[in-house]
């Protein structure tokens, strides 16, 4: 095909470092701007979920689903009257009639004439959802009866509302198994961008993401942009303009939806959508091309990937292996810590897919917004500050040890790659060392074969470890910066935080600086310097990583393609020019003009025919 840097006849080119103001929706009609979040194009039914178990869900009910929403409150309140007056009789079996008394009341409060009045009647005017109905009636109950006078009136006001709190749960969980179990493929939405929402369905069912809140660089933005979900965030009063099943057009370069659009919006769509699939197939038909600039330096392009099933949504051939196995999302899955057997056959066939690439496997990490259901972890008032990744593990070496052990013995099969997470010091690398070698003398004494070298490099997300890194990398034999960490402990700003999210700047010379150390240490120790965070995935971005000194990135699988065929565009010259210039910057704002003027002289690259590009927008940009 030669090389050029193809240009999507659809527009304007997306990036997780611009802003979309000013960007033309794609219909006017009905349609909601947004912040874009991660690329691409979808259209179908909308579902509304819950953002954590905390939130219910709200939505509109259209005039002629109010019978059905009526029928799905009635259905809710006789299965937990019955659940009472079972309980009711079991208790009185059991400790007699007088304890299983506050059953027969509770199932009266359910019968109020009054309170199902009240009940039908807000669902009835408002047209809302019976989730919202019984939430309202809860927090009237207890105010009413909160503000009393006297303990034990209160203590009958959390009476009172329990039985329709009971109400309340069966409602969200017939409506969550409803959803999960019917197979049909949603848009999903939710008041809020959580992991928790963006994970709660197998993937091939998710057609894209809409909020009202979230930022481009939480944690449920990382996975929506991992797994290839367009998505937009920001989206004003979202929720109360939909109806369930209602069908919207999620545009996530442009950052806008389209509620229940018309044929010709459709039709648009699906044009849009045809020049999207046939861009992609011949910007990804070049993909297994090296990538190498046009003076021939060679860089490495990897992937992160979340779990061992992701080996299978994507061209292998395409990369230059696994820079990044999240290994706390098998644990993650499971209902109890998987067995050294288990962790040792997933591995196994892991590195024999790899096919002589590496593979580098990051050793548990949890802490934070990444729990255990069944690892009880401490509450605590600054979890980003707290107990997790490589923390957790010195702590519980058990874990360490095990995970160890399934690793060691499945690098027989390929090339293996350790990696340690939240590395904060050269004493943890020296622990770390000492339960590798005592791991990896066991196994010899059992007469397992283990691979005679597995390196075992750092995740450099803290500051300390970065300011110390050269002694650091006198014992690590490679480095991997997670730059969704490091940033937010450099500019003191939570990324999942929206009072402070938008200080969040991976483009901010401080981080900037830092990333020119991280790369001169590394080059003056002879290591390999690798970024797996998500300014990796921009290839414009990626593109000044190579600049700085990095020799491999490690992206979602989404967006291999152009990050190699962006390389392949560039020359060492124009790569020189642009690490000096960003060495310079002394904002933000200059980082990102420099990235802006970059991907226009890359827009603009000859094509074999003789025409110049005007836009190019990651591989993640899936049509879906």
């Amino acid at each position: 095909m030669g090389e050029r840097f193809l240009a999507p006849p659809w527009g304007v080119p997306w990036s997780p470092q611009r802003d979309t103001e000013g960007t033309e929706p794609m219909a006017q009609a009905r349609s909601i701007k947004g912040t874009a979040v991660a690329p691409g194009l979808a259209m179908g039914p909308v579902h509304v979920v819950r953002a954590n178990p905390e939130r219910v869900p709200t939505w509109s009910v259209r005039e002629d689903e109010i019978g059905v929403e009526l029928a799905r409150l009635e259905r809710a309140i006789d299965v937990v009257s019955e659940r009472l007056e079972e309980r009711r009789q079991r208790i009185a079996k059991q400790t007699g009639e007088k304890d299983a008394e506050i059953f027969a009341v509770h199932r009266m409060i359910l019968a109020d004439p009054m309170a199902r009045k009240r009940l039908e009647e807000q669902l009835r005017e408002e047209r809302l959802n019976a989730e919202v109905c019984v939430q309202a009636l809860i927090e009237r109950l207890v105010e009413m009866l909160g503000g009393l006078e006297g303990d034990n009136v209160r203590a009958y006001g959390a009476d009172v509302a329990d039985p329709w709190r009971a109400v309340l749960d069966e409602l969200m969980n017939r409506e969550t198994e409803s959803f999960v179990s019917c197979g049909e493929k949603f848009v999903l939405a939710a008041a809020e961008l959580t992991p928790h929402v963006v994970s709660m369905l197998d993937r091939d069912r998710v057609l894209a993401i809409i909020t009202e809140t979230g930022g481009r660089f939480s944690h449920g933005a990382v996975l929506a942009r991992s797994f290839g979900y367009p998505c937009v965030v920001e989206l004003p009063n979202l929720l109360s303009r939909l109806e369930q099943g209602m069908r919207v057009i999620v545009d996530g370069d442009a950052g806008t939806i389209q509620l229940a659009p018309n044929e010709a919006d459709v039709d648009a769509f699906l044009e849009r959508r045809s020049r999207r699939v046939a861009w992609l197939d011949e910007l990804k038909a070049d993909a297994l091309l090296p990538a190498a600039t046009s003076c021939g330096r060679a860089v490495s392009v990897q992937v992160n990937i979340e779990s061992l099933r992701d080996l299978d949504t994507f061209e292998l051939e395409h990369t230059d292996g696994v820079g990044l196995l999240r290994t706390e999302f098998l644990y993650m899955e499971r209902t109890q810590f998987p067995s050294e057997e288990e962790q040792y056959r997933l591995y196994r066939r892991a590195l024999e897919r790899m096919s002589g690439r590496s593979l580098t496997l990051r050793t548990l990490d949890i802490g934070g917004d990444k729990q255990l259901p069944y690892f009880k972890m401490p509450d605590e008032l600054n979890p980003a500050l707290g107990w997790r990744g490589l923390r957790v593990s010195l702590e519980w070496q058990d874990l360490l040890n095990v995970q160890l052990r399934a690793a060691l013995r499945a690098s027989a099969h390929g090339s293996l790659r350790v990696l340690l997470p939240m590395v904060t010091s050269i004493e943890e690398v020296h622990r770390v060392h000492q339960i590798f070698d005592r791991v990896r003398a066991q196994l010899g004494e059992q007469g397992y074969e283990v691979a005679a070298d597995v390196p075992v490099g750092v995740m450099v997300e803290v500051p300390s470890a970065m300011m110390v890194l050269d002694s650091i990398l006198e014992d690590a034999d490679f480095v991997s910066v997670g730059t969704n960490d490091l940033v937010q402990y450099l500019l003191a700003a939570d990324r999942d935080n929206p009072w402070v999210s938008r200080l969040y700047d991976p483009c901010h010379p401080a981080v900037i600086a830092g990333l020119d150390r991280i790369a001169d240490c590394a080059r003056r120790a002879g290591k390999s310097a690798s970024v797996c965070g998500e300014m990796a995935g921009d290839y414009a971005t990626a593109l000044m990583l190579f600049a700085l000194g990095f020799d491999t990135v490690s992206v979602s699988p989404h967006f291999v393609a152009e990050v190699k065929h962006a390389v392949r565009c560039i020359d060492g010259a124009a790569l020189d020019s642009l690490a000096s210039r960003v060495r310079g910057a002394r904002s933000g704002t200059e980082v990102r003009a420099e990235l802006e003027a970059l991907r226009a002289r890359l827009h603009a690259h000859p094509r074999e025919d003789g025409a110049t590009g005007v836009g190019g927008e990651p591989s993640g940009s899936t049509a879906r």
